[in-house]
């Protein structure tokens, strides 16, 4: 009996897109699409960083951001705008964790992956417990404690994730192809 996958490598159907995949059980539909965006990115993050070495992973083609910065601002990310959507301001950790985003360690794909997976757990949790009744409630955001709602903090952790998936994605494929160029 060995040991299971890490969730990020479980892939139901990759031929089907996972808002695709038929309503999440005992999850309101209006909020299920941010669960949909963090099994997407699960997915997509795992195939298209798969062929990275380290180096590729932190490289920055162009200039751009590395892969490894992007996968990690989301998982950052993420846990920041939880903090938000459960109503609470950032700690001064979390702002610790801000400031060294694709900071100078550079973890592994691997470990990069298991963390992202970490916080999407959790966040899935708080996302599970929210009752569509509290939609339009009003959070703020940041030290100057924007309006929103929490409606609006859902569709920013969705939106958000993707947004950084397709750089992530954009960056692996330079990374990839950058490595295949012979230097002058």
């Amino acid at each position: 009996m060995g040991v299971p996958a890490p969730a990020y490598t479980r892939i139901m159907d990759p031929q089907t897109e996972p808002w695709l995949r038929g309503p999440v059980e005992g999850v309101n539909p209006l909020i299920a699409p941010v669960l949909y965006a963090f099994q997407q990115a699960r997915e997509d993050l795992a195939r298209y960083t798969a062929p990275l070495t380290t180096d590729q992973i932190w490289t920055t083609p162009f200039g751009l951001a590395s892969v490894g910065f992007h996968i990690d601002h989301i998982a950052g990310s993420t846990d920041r705008l939880l903090t938000y959507l459960v109503g609470r301001q950032l700690s001064p950790l979390q702002l610790a964790v801000l400031q060294n985003e694709g900071g100078p360690a550079r973890p592994s794909r691997e470990e990069l992956l298991s963390k992202l997976e970490k916080t999407f757990e959790a966040a899935e949790r708080v996302v599970r417990s929210i009752s569509p009744d509290t939609l339009a409630e009003p959070r703020t955001v940041g030290r100057k404690h924007l309006p929103t709602t929490v409606i609006g903090l859902l569709t920013h952790i969705a939106e958000h994730t993707q947004r950084h998936v397709g750089q992530a994605i954009s960056a692996a494929k330079l990374a990839a192809r950058c490595a295949t160029i012979p230097s002058q």
